[in-house]
């Protein structure tokens, strides 16, 4: 076939599948045949659609020529929609919170080289976070007739192979008729049942284009569900644990999110109370009283007061990373743990543990079904443990409250008074919730206050990356409101932002609906409170540049840019403003650095880093969990 052959072919094939509907219906209606000459470009674009993937957020370049001619194709036909995007990691952390909040999958396209390692380094959000997102890199062509450009200089095969092999799973398409086993081998990433992730697929220059003659379709696989059951274990034995502990404490991390209604019961039964990771915001009410809040290095007074105190833990889906059980130090007096996880590594992690590997919900509805049988264990009366977290719960409302009744404080910065972050995050989480908005929270301090002033009463309003901490996230995860029908409130520090700061321009560009709301104390605040705790100094942290955000933001034609002001009716008037406004829009909001306490949420748990290292790997293996 000549080019214009393949071209035209090519357009009748999308035509085709367009009438029909989509490609599973026109290949189920004999519209197709059975097989066709198509190039590899187009085989992977079909299995990809097959897969139900229809959104690409590319940056394209000379790595990536051909398949962008393939879905420049499909675009135009209707069946798929392409974003022209300017950097890699925010095309992937758009397509991470797409399928975040969404469940959309989608798929980031990049060239050869320093775009594909921008996104590679982006992959860390999904796959820290359990998330399947695809990624289509250009790669170095097969037959080695030298250096490409961009490539890694090395005379050495596979290297980017290598390199995304370290973040997840990955291929390369050499062969072209691997690409049904390379599409199969994603499927199983991106769609894992309980720890899903990201698939790297590399497609080297000169593969892409190839004609494979007489491709069947049917080898295309087609979109799944994947699942596992409930655990295989001894739930006789975890119900008497339960039932012999005097101070139960559930921990609910990410992978419980699904399991709303029987962690709540189970509180009940156990007579337990809850310490919530920020990634399971609302799977318990923030009004339930058995809901101690965050817990860990950066936890809430109740909650750290509860993971201390507890002598059975009931880890549920939770991965026990360093700052959410203070590197292993939380659980000062648990003796025993009951481990609910469907990731075998994670279902281990702690001593003195009984696992249940499978599904979580289903799990839990078996111990549920245990537990019933067995007498009330607080026989309708609240006791001491419960009372006494409870306790400690009214104490971190009166400790919120005093920060949120002095919403003003003076900062040497900006020579007047300002809002505190907890001031200015609770005036806009309150608007958000009174809304329905999505909340995007972005890394270091506004992240850390965030997710202890956040009280949400169901999941999946508010999506924070505490897996990896990837400063702009939120900020570009406002690329996942394009087209669809929720707005996105992104709470992003000024460091943050400036690490993406182009979704201003391709926000306005794909008709993003959503705000960013920049909390400016011209400092990396986390990092500068870290070293201030650990050694009495801040170093490098800040800087003494003057940035004018809203004169930025108006730059770009399209963009609402507003003055957040300094007390909390200026900032919920600019909230409006911005809602009302059907665009992307942007609310600078200076906020107060200092040494006065109340100007933050504090600190209450350990963390193993800096000079603290040692006293706290003492004491973890002091306490042996």
């Amino acid at each position: 076939m000549t080019f214009d052959e393949i071209l035209a072919s090519r357009a009748q094939r999308a035509a085709t599948i367009a009438s029909a509907g989509d490609f599973e219906s026109a290949i189920s209606q004999g519209l197709l045949g059975r097989r066709q000459d198509i190039t590899l470009s187009e085989a992977v674009v079909l299995g990809l659609m097959r897969q139900n993937v229809r959104t690409f957020f590319a940056v394209f370049g000379h790595g990536s020529t051909d398949i962008a001619e393939v879905l420049r194709v499909y675009q135009q036909a209707g069946l798929i929609k392409v974003y022209n995007l300017r950097s890699e990691v925010e095309a992937s952390h758009a397509a991470t919170a797409l399928r975040w909040v969404t469940g959309e999958k989608a798929a980031v396209v990049t060239s050869i080289g320093p775009g594909a390692l921008q996104a590679l380094s982006a992959s860390i959000v999904p796959s820290s976070d359990g998330l399947g997102v695809w990624y289509l890199f250009g790669d170095e062509t097969t037959e080695d007739e030298g250096l490409n450009m961009q490539q890694i200089p090395r005379h050495e095969q596979n290297l980017f192979l290598k390199l995304c092999s370290s973040m997840g799973q990955a291929y390369t398409l050499h062969t072209p008729l691997a690409v049904s086993t390379a599409l199969r081998r994603g499927q199983a990433a991106v769609d894992h049942p309980y720890r899903a992730g990201p698939f790297f697929l590399l497609l080297p220059i000169n593969t892409q284009p190839v004609l494979i003659k007489q491709f069947a379709f049917d080898e295309l696989p087609g979109d799944v569900s994947l699942t596992v059951g409930a655990a295989q274990g001894d739930y006789a034995i975890a119900a008497n644990w339960l039932m012999d502990a005097k101070k139960v404490i559930v921990r609910v991390g990410g992978g419980a999110r699904g399991a709303v209604s029987e962690i709540q019961e189970l509180l009940e039964l156990s007579d337990g109370v809850a310490v919530v990771s920020p990634l399971a915001s609302g799977v318990i009410p923030s009004g339930n009283p058995r809901n101690m809040t965050v817990g860990g290095s950066k936890g809430s007074l109740c909650g750290n007061y509860a993971m201390e105190g507890a002598d059975l833990l009931i880890a549920i889906g939770t991965r026990c990373i360093c700052q959410s059980d203070c590197s292993r130090t939380a659980y000062l007096n648990v003796e025993k743990v009951l481990n609910i996880n469907a990731e075998i590594d994670s279902a281990l992690h702690y001593a003195n543990t009984l696992p249940l590997i499978g599904d979580i919900r289903l799990t839990l509805l078996r111990l549920l079904q245990e537990l019933r049988s067995r007498p009330l264990k607080s026989m309708g009366n609240p006791s001491d443990w419960f009372n006494a977290c409870h306790d400690q719960r009214q104490q971190w409302e009166r400790f919120k409250s005093e920060r949120y009744n002095k919403p003003l404080l003076y900062d040497e910065v900006w020579q007047k008074e300002v809002l505190t972050q907890p001031a200015a995050i609770k005036v806009a989480a309150d608007w958000a919730k009174e809304k329905g908005v999505i909340k995007f929270f972005d890394a270091g301090d506004v992240q850390a206050n965030g997710f202890q002033v956040v009280e949400d009463d169901m999941p999946g309003l508010t999506f924070t990356d505490t897996g990896a901490s990837y400063m702009g996230f939120a900020v570009s995860a406002l690329l996942a409101t394009i087209g669809r029908k929720f707005y996105g409130l992104a709470f992003s520090g000024d460091g943050s932002f400036t690490m993406n700061p182009q979704v201003l321009i391709d926000g306005v560009q794909h008709k993003a609906r959503g705000c960013i709301l920049l909390l400016d104390n011209r400092r990396m605040g986390a990092i500068t409170g870290l070293q201030q705790a650990q050694y009495n100094h801040e170093f490098a942290t800040h800087d003494s540049v003057e940035v004018d955000y809203i004169a930025w933001a108006k730059s770009v034609k399209g963009v609402l840019a507003l003055d957040g002001g300094t007390s909390k009716g200026e900032l919920l008037s600019a909230l409006n403003r911005s809602y009302a406004y059907d665009g992307l829009s942007l609310i600078h909001v200076p906020v107060y650095f200092g040494g006065n306490e109340l100007g933050g949420m504090g600190v209450f748990g350990r963390w193993n880093v800096g000079n603290w290292c040692e006293s706290t790997q003492a004491l973890r293996h002091e306490i042996g969990l």
